[in-house]
């Protein structure tokens, strides 16, 4: 008896997903689709909740990216179960596929060739073989998580970075616009639509992503830490590691203590 493979595709086009969907069919009679999502945050939540072991993401989508939903998923996945094999979904871009090449993660170009997707059906069929053999499911969460940071890493994901690093905020207090220096700001945490901005001893809300925000700030004084939270590297007093092995972040001037994803645990990798 044939053993079933389970996959989600993360498509924003509903013929594109369906296309992909029938050529999955036909050429992997044994794969199970078990969720389709139409946005990046769609996709996260029901890899979370279905934990396939396959997923197609589309690079560019509604919301987070492809590449974006990836990492938020590898921040969140439960220790011991294995983490799904990737294959980004992209139009052609000789800059993107070198940058996936280098970090050795699969993909297929649109719209999907039936030739090119056999080769990929072929590889994820090895893998998923060797994997089943492999009694330690970590080096799978952990290989997906440096892949994914040296994809994010390239800047495929993000908006175009500023010319000059943003130095002031306009922030509204009441019926004025006041103006905080980007040097007084602890760190910035996503809150929807609107960024947090926490300075010592006050909370600022601007209505900007943070998604949008962090390439106007310089990066060599703003660390992100988490995909929802950006630190002033200076601020950080110390990294504290628990029991179990999470990290983080107690800072001068507040009593806050923010969370370090594995995505950005190797910032602090003297810990």
């Amino acid at each position: 008896m044939s053993t079933i493979t389970t996959a989600l595709i993360a498509e924003d086009e509903p013929l594109l997903a369906e296309h992909l969907r029938a050529e999955l069919v036909a050429l992997w009679p044994e794969l199970e689709i078990v969720a389709m999502a139409a946005h990046g945050q769609a996709a996260v939540d029901a890899a979370l909740a279905k934990r396939p072991q396959v997923c197609f993401l589309d690079i560019r989508m509604p919301g987070l990216s492809g590449l974006e939903a990836a990492a938020a998923m590898a921040e969140d996945w439960p220790e011991g179960t294995p983490f799904p094999l990737l294959v980004f979904v992209t139009a052609y871009d000789q800059y993107a596929l070198q940058a996936f090449e280098h970090a050795a993660v699969d993909y297929v170009l649109k719209p999907v060739q039936r030739e090119r997707l056999t080769q990929t059906v072929q590889r994820l069929r090895q893998a998923l073989g060797g994997r089943a053999q492999a009694e330690d499911t970590a080096p799978a969460l952990h290989n997906a998580v440096a892949q994914l940071r040296a994809l994010l890493g390239t800047g495929l994901s993000a908006p175009a970075a500023a010319a000059a690093p943003l130095r002031l905020l306009q922030v509204s207090v009441g019926n004025t616009i006041q103006m905080v220096p980007v040097s007084e700001v602890l760190y910035f945490e996503a809150a929807d639509k609107y960024v947090r901005v926490i300075t010592a001893g006050k909370e600022h809300l601007v209505r900007i992503s943070l998604r949008e925000l962090l390439p106007q700030l310089d990066a060599g004084l703003f660390w992100q830490v988490h995909r929802s939270v950006v630190v002033r590297a200076d601020a950080i007093a110390k990294a504290v590691r628990d029991e179990a092995g999470k990290l983080s972040l107690h800072l001068h001037g507040s009593t806050d203590r923010l969370a370090v994803s594995r995505m950005y645990a190797h910032l602090f990798k003297g810990l």
